[in-house]
């Protein structure tokens, strides 16, 4: 069969990436987003690659029995949600499966400890970061799912509602050269417009709220303050507009506490925390233990970081790569906590990390697929995993976050 065939499948599990697989009578396999396993649809083959090929579901001809009606209607064609067709309670489901399944796949783990995973206490509604992207003609858009057109949007459920009430105002002309728009929300209810693009547009600005410029890590405040107050767990955090904070507040907290609670921390205690950014997970646990070391590469995170964890005496941070750092480290850390990007941990930083030997290593990934990767190093390089936790920061959608443990063995 050849793309632009049509076919009729039997849809076995989820995979990673929100599609559900199904195979053709010769064995290969098809991935098919919108749809549910157990359920036989109508697709069309769109693309061949190597091992697999991908469709696009023309009809469900057999309806799963947890098959539910979206809420929003760009569903199916929109990008950013995957699951809204799905009950909650079942997405949480799906989504250890897949960590599960990934962990043995790729980490080779026979039998991966997994607890159970760590819902959002909602389910809608839940993002205080919301990035757009603008149509030829200047509306407010997503991405097309695999496509790169924009989608005119009417409607939205995961921004917070503060945040769904501005951005159907925002209005922009055609040809402003924008790459891309976010609305941000911090804890007192205020906003913050970032408008990135190669060069400042000529904007009239009339919302009552702060707009930032950002070229790279240039930020140019055009109206109001350069920075939001997020709040996390009763503490406070400056986060400037080029700097990243999770979107999900209440599943960050939950993320802070459940560190606290399994790290073994005490007044001596040297920690090294890798990927530390604004000082989220930091500002818990330095005053916790006896020396903090951190390591972050983004200048405008390392500036709010110093303004975040000013009260501390016990905190030391490195401005730079971690493959470059933390190679040049002359200390023992007995704990270390990673947070790296999608694609996981730089191999020289983590042979740099197994060099360092700490007894605990805490793992914090949002991509379950470099997880099982640098897990397979971490087991190779004499660790033991624990646990993993996955974490759901981003109901509607595939994304899986997590927390995994590893001890030193011996």
């Amino acid at each position: 069969m050849n793309p632009a065939d049509e076919v009729t499948l039997l849809l076995e599990r989820f995979a990673y990436g929100g599609e559900a697989l199904g195979r053709l009578p010769d064995g290969r396999v098809v991935f098919v987003p919108f749809a549910l396993p157990g359920e036989r649809v109508r697709a069309r083959l769109v693309a061949a690659r190597r091992g697999h090929l991908r469709a696009e579901l023309l009809e469900v001809l057999d309806p799963a029995a947890g098959r539910e009606r979206p809420r929003c209607r760009h569903f199916g064609v929109c990008g950013g949600c995957h699951y809204q067709h799905l009950s909650y309670a079942a997405q949480s489901e799906a989504k250890t499966a897949v960590l599960g399944d990934l962990l043995r796949r790729i980490g080779k783990i026979e039998a991966p400890p997994l607890r159970p995973i760590v819902a959002a206490p909602r389910a809608w509604n839940y993002r205080n970061h919301v990035q757009f992207h603008l149509t030829p003609s200047g509306q407010l858009g997503f991405m097309e799912a695999r496509s790169a057109a924009v989608l005119p949007i009417e409607e939205c459920h995961l921004p917070e509602g503060p945040l769904n009430d501005l951005w159907p105002a925002l209005q922009f002309e055609a040809g402003l050269g924008l790459a891309r728009v976010s609305l941000r929300l911090g804890a007192d209810g205020e906003a913050m417009l970032v408008l990135e693009s190669p060069q400042v547009p000529a904007l009239e600005l009339e919302a009552d709220l702060s707009v930032v410029h950002l070229r790279g890590e240039q930020a140019l405040v055009l109206a109001g303050d350069p920075a939001l107050t997020m709040r996390v767990n009763g503490r406070s955090f400056r986060v400037s507009a080029a700097s990243f904070f999770q979107v999900n507040t209440a599943m960050a907290a939950e993320m802070v506490r459940h560190l606290l609670e399994r790290l073994p921390l005490t007044p001596q205690t040297t920690l090294l925390e890798v990927y530390c950014g604004v000082g989220l997970f930091s500002a818990f646990l330095a005053e916790r233990v006896g020396r903090w070391i951190g390591i972050e590469a983004a200048p405008s995170a390392c500036e709010d970081f110093t303004v975040n964890l000013d009260e501390f005496e016990n905190v030391d941070l490195y401005e730079g790569p971690a493959e470059v750092v933390l190679p040049a480290l002359d200390v023992r850390p007995q704990v270390v906590l990673v947070d790296p990007p999608r694609a996981g941990l730089e191999r020289r930083a983590l042979q740099a990390l197994l060099a360092l030997a700490p007894d605990v290593l805490a793992y914090v990934s949002c991509d379950p697929s470099t997880l099982g990767r640098d897990a397979r190093r971490l087991l190779d390089g004499g660790y033991r995993l624990v646990e993993v936790t996955p974490f759901d920061l981003f109901p509607q959608t595939y994304h899986i976050e997590s927390i995994s443990l590893f001890e030193k063995q011996g």
